[in-house]
């Protein structure tokens, strides 16, 4: 993702902070507004319809509308997101959080726009149906794919299910995305606009760190060769069973070390903790 590093480097200074706090602030307004004046949520929701009217506000007022009208929900809903979106902030880092929720607000206001031209060219601009083209696209679906990233970047993290059952984030991802693949297949062209364009910014970033060069031929045989190697035993003076092929020093010399095999190394060499990262590589002439 070079692009998104040369971004970083020229805005990086504009990343917003604690993203993830701002997000629930605006959910728990929307729920304050839902609250006194339900009738508020008319105006504020994604309707194309609306903005290419002049309703501008509506391209941003529709991250305040609630995803749920609970104030118990809610307050699970903030907990759970703000402790997956910090941490996810804290190992992306600032700038690149920042990109991947606001590519999948831009990704669903663009989906909104894409249905509503679908609907135009079957209906023709009927007025009853065109206005409520885009109430479907919320932060739902935004939400999810903050979890999914939080599944794919700590799959083995265990977290507990109804407050007591232990189980591993790569399990609820899956388990989620299967639900969301049944309502994709199920629901109507509004339902999967809204889930493809929504959660887009998570495919982008699933696709974009697939390491495919691994499954390819010569790197598969590659690491079959390097773990038999691993296999071999290896027998020098004295019982030692590692050998540094730097410095000559095994494990009787200094209980302490460590030894690793070198991948790009051609041949069965091992080294130190000293020398695995300073070694000149060993290539068959």
């Amino acid at each position: 993702m070079n692009w998104l590093n040369k971004l970083e480097r020229k805005c990086g200074h504009l990343a917003i902070p604690n993203l993830i706090v701002w997000l629930i602030g605006a959910y728990s307004l929307g729920f304050i507004l839902y609250k006194t004046s339900p009738a508020i949520l008319d105006v504020m929701t994604l309707s194309p319809y609306h903005i290419l009217h002049g309703q501008i506000w509506r391209l941003l007022t529709w991250v305040f509308v609630p995803s749920t009208t609970s104030l118990f929900s809610l307050l699970i809903m903030a907990l759970l997101y703000y402790q997956l979106g910090t941490a996810l902030e804290r190992t992306w880092g600032t700038f690149r959080f920042n990109v991947y929720i606001f590519s999948g607000m831009l990704f669903t206001v663009i989906g909104a726009f894409i249905l509503y031209g679908i609907m135009y060219m079957i209906y023709g601009g009927v007025m009853p149906v065109m206005q409520y083209i885009g109430y479907g696209f919320s932060t739902n679906f935004i939400n999810l794919s903050i979890f999914l990233a939080f599944a794919m970047t700590y799959p083995d993290m265990q977290i507990l299910l109804m407050f007591f059952i232990p189980i591993k984030m790569k399990w609820m991802g899956i388990v989620y995305g299967i639900l969301v693949f049944v309502e994709f297949i199920e629901g109507s062209w509004a339902t999967k606009i809204a889930i493809v364009m929504s959660l887009l910014n998570f495919i982008i970033f699933f696709f974009s760190t697939r390491d495919v060069k691994r499954y390819a031929p010569r790197e598969v045989k590659r690491r079959q060769k390097f773990k038999a190697q691993m296999r071999e035993p290896a027998g020098y003076a004295n019982g030692a069973h590692h050998k540094c092929a730097v410095c000559g020093r095994t494990e009787l010399d200094d209980p302490t070390l460590e030894f690793r095999f070198c991948s790009k190394c051609e041949g069965n060499y091992e080294y130190c903790q000293d020398h695995l990262f300073t070694h000149q590589h060993m290539r068959r002439s």
